[in-house]
């Protein structure tokens, strides 16, 4: 028998608060709905605020910094995985989705936090892989025991080696992460066995979402914590769960990396069998009274592929990450928002709109000259003016909008990780070609001293804090009028106010080559200033908010932005 971790036994032991199924098509549309303008707030958990002293965040860390997210401005919550798991990916390689790693703490934890957050008006937002499960997992651990052609094996993708004794991988496929996308077992005799894909780690199986016992397993995980009273799931890089039947070679060279946005199309992503999954889910989804969002991370070569993926049946958003890509150009962002726009579906389906989160290098890092003579903790450089404005952009755009746990402080990449405190996998795979994602996952500065900054009571945190980062601590700058936080409160606090939520439509303003006019409704105007001179504003325009102050003459500044309204 197939192990199922308990889950059909929790299910029917939890309590479930729902209503009659309503299917898409009997949806009100036109309604606003609260993901329509929602400020989402990424949380990675590991590195957001540690109340056991192990220098590690865990949930009881979050539940006790919840009213800096409120006062912030948030309206959601996106919680990287807490489940269980070895680790080896920061909690994305999945032992137990029924349960709470207790790196983080318990599910009655969880439930607490779930409950304090919607006291506070916060929905919660949770992270699920459902693309693979972790090497760990009872399912594959099963698998490595079981012969070829098992019920076991069929949960997941095991092929035969070629050459000499199935000695070569099944064929030439990458791994994102680097290095190829077969990993080879060993028989109980210690002969070399069958191989099975991975698309990321070699300790993140990838799942066989043809097989009914997968699909049925993750809908008893949605019911699981929906049941709980969470509003909804981020799906991490849903798009690889769609896969073809097809084993032939891409013509990778040996040192490729597989890149979505890149490459070609291939049979082991994107492939039409997800979108029978997604609208499964959906319907899931759907039995609730209270509207549960499913956001996809949905990275793909070809705008029309992205725009299957919000068809009213399916998603009702997705991050954008195409703008943590962007090049500091007005045309670029002019280009890329319109193309992304076009994509959703008015009153179905709108963006999540995000410059950074846990995978990317951090905006103002992205944004800084190369050469800069300037420290990166000095909030003048190049990169905080840019990122400053470039947050002004992304929130006046109509959608929703997600800020990465720390933007809001303009920290930077930390680049001087010791090797041996480094723990991507993306790091190891590469042979340390590829930097990985560290960089960005730093333990957030909260105090302006003591250990770790006010993170946890222990000074040695799982990764370490750089210097510097005293001066851009939540402390220091909630002192700070002038501050990125403040600014960052400014911006949620007039977001909120002036624009409705079913306010969908912009539109872009003639302006000098170099500047971005965004105009929505019929007095607001977001002017971003890309060129190598101030840009003046005209003198019956009202400045709501700048991303830096104007001259006495009403100049928007080199790499910076306001919001107008037109008296």
């Amino acid at each position: 028998m197939i192990a199922d971790v308990g889950a059909r036994e929790r299910i029917r032991t939890s309590i479930h608060r729902a209503s009659p199924i309503v299917t898409p098509d009997d949806e009100t549309t036109t309604s606003a709905t609260w993901w329509h303008r929602a400020v989402i707030y990424e949380v990675y958990l590991k590195s957001f605020a540690d109340s056991d002293n192990d220098g590690v965040g865990d949930i009881k860390g979050l539940i006790d910094r919840l009213p800096y997210i409120k006062e912030l401005g948030a309206d959601a919550m996106w919680i990287s995985p807490w489940f269980v798991s070895p680790m080896l990916d920061g909690g994305y390689d999945v032992s137990d989705y029924f349960d709470v790693s207790p790196l983080f703490g318990t599910l009655a934890d969880a439930q607490e936090l779930i409950d304090a957050s919607h006291r506070l008006g916060l929905r919660v937002v949770l992270d699920l892989v459902a693309n693979h499960c972790s090497s760990e997992h009872p399912w594959f651990q099963s698998a490595l025991t079981s012969p070829r052609g098992s019920k076991e094996r069929e949960l997941f993708y095991f092929r035969d080696g070629r050459g000499e004794n199935g000695l070569e991988p099944p064929n030439d496929w990458k791994s994102i992460f680097g290095g190829p996308a077969w990993t080879q077992t060993r028989n109980a005799d210690g002969t070399p066995g069958q191989w099975y894909f991975n698309l990321f780690d070699s300790s993140q199986p990838d799942l066989n979402w043809k097989n009914e016992t997968v699909r049925a397993y993750f809908d008893d995980v949605l019911r699981f914590w929906f049941d709980r009273g969470v509003d909804g799931f981020r799906l991490d890089s849903v798009a690889a769960i769609g896969k073809d039947d097809d084993y032939r070679d891409m013509g990778f060279a040996p040192d490729d990396l597989y890149r979505p946005d890149k490459w070609a199309p291939v049979p082991f992503f994107d492939a039409e069998g997800v979108h029978e999954v997604l609208r499964r889910w959906r319907r899931v989804a759907n039995v609730y009274e209270s509207e549960k969002f499913l956001l996809g991370e949905v990275v793909v070569r070809d705008i029309d592929r992205l725009a299957r993926y919000l068809r009213r049946d399916e998603l009702q958003s997705t991050l954008s990450f195409d703008l943590c890509k962007v090049s500091w150009d007005a045309d670029e962002f002019r280009h890329m928002i319109t193309t992304l726009h076009d994509a959703s579906l008015t009153g179905h389906s709108w963006m999540t709109w995000t410059l950074s989160s846990h995978d990317e290098m951090r905006t103002v890092s992205r944004f800084e000259d190369e050469g800069a003579a300037s420290a990166p903790g000095d909030v003048a450089t190049t990169g905080h003016r840019r990122a400053r404005a470039a947050y002004l952009l992304a929130m006046a755009l109509p959608g929703s909008a997600c800020i990465f746990q720390g933007e809001e402080l303009g920290l930077w990449e930390v680049t001087d990780i010791p090797d041996d405190r480094r723990q991507d996998p993306i790091y190891f795979r590469t042979a340390k070609r590829q930097i990985g994602r560290d960089g960005c996952r730093i333990p957030l500065p909260w105090e302006n001293d003591g250990p770790s900054l006010g993170f946890s009571g222990r000074a040695e945190t799982w990764l370490p804090q750089p210097s510097g980062w005293a001066d851009v601590s939540v402390a220091t700058q909630l002192d700070d009028e002038t501050s990125t936080l403040q600014l960052f409160r400014s911006i949620l606090a007039l977001r909120s106010r002036i624009f409705s939520d079913d306010n969908w439509e912009f539109s872009w303003e003639p302006s000098a080559t170099g500047v971005l006019a965004l105009r929505r409704g019929p007095n607001f105007r977001c002017v971003i200033n890309f060129t190598g001179e101030p840009v003046r504003i005209g003198d019956d325009d009202e400045v709501l908010v700048a991303s830096s102050p104007l001259s006495s003459d009403r100049e928007i500044g080199v790499n910076c932005g306001a919001w107008l309204r037109t008296r």
